[in-house]
């Protein structure tokens, strides 16, 4: 094959691609019947409801009736490094309720209850008494 034969095979071929690419590419122009009508976005809509508050954080209760735990010596336990939440009631007792270990004082009275919430960061075994008549109402197990 000559070299005038071989450059008129590769410039038919070009012309070919380039044809091809031509036709088969979208075109961007409007004919009748291919015309693309723009539509609004629909405006968005926000359905998704709030998620609900996150629930109040729970206490273990003491109950103290004549100056004694209800139900005897309550024992609460947590694991290092989380919250401690003690909450002391009573009907007919005031007092200053004490946790040793982590030397926690607030004062009981008839209907209103006191609550401790604080990182229990130390192991041990803590007793909860009520201070003025030094009486055990629980004991706080911070375990590891």
């Amino acid at each position: 094959m000559s070299n005038g034969a071989r450059i008129g095979l590769l410039v038919g071929t070009v012309v070919v691609l380039v044809l091809a690419f031509v036709l088969l590419s979208p075109s961007d122009d409007d004919e009748p019947g291919t015309a693309t009508t723009p539509t609004a976005a629909a405006p968005a809509t926000t359905t998704a409801a709030k998620p609900p508050p996150p629930p109040a954080p729970t206490f273990e209760t003491i109950r103290v009736r004549d100056g004694k735990p209800v139900g005897g010596v309550q024992t609460i336990t947590v694991q290092k490094g989380d919250r401690a939440r003690v909450r002391v009631t009573s009907t007919d007792t005031s007092d200053e309720i004490h946790l040793h270990g982590y030397d926690k004082y607030a004062d009981v009275a008839p209907g209103r209850a006191t609550r401790f919430a604080f990182t229990a960061d130390a192991e041990g075994i803590y007793e909860i008494e009520l201070h003025s008549n030094g009486t055990q109402v629980g004991k706080l197990v911070v375990e590891p």
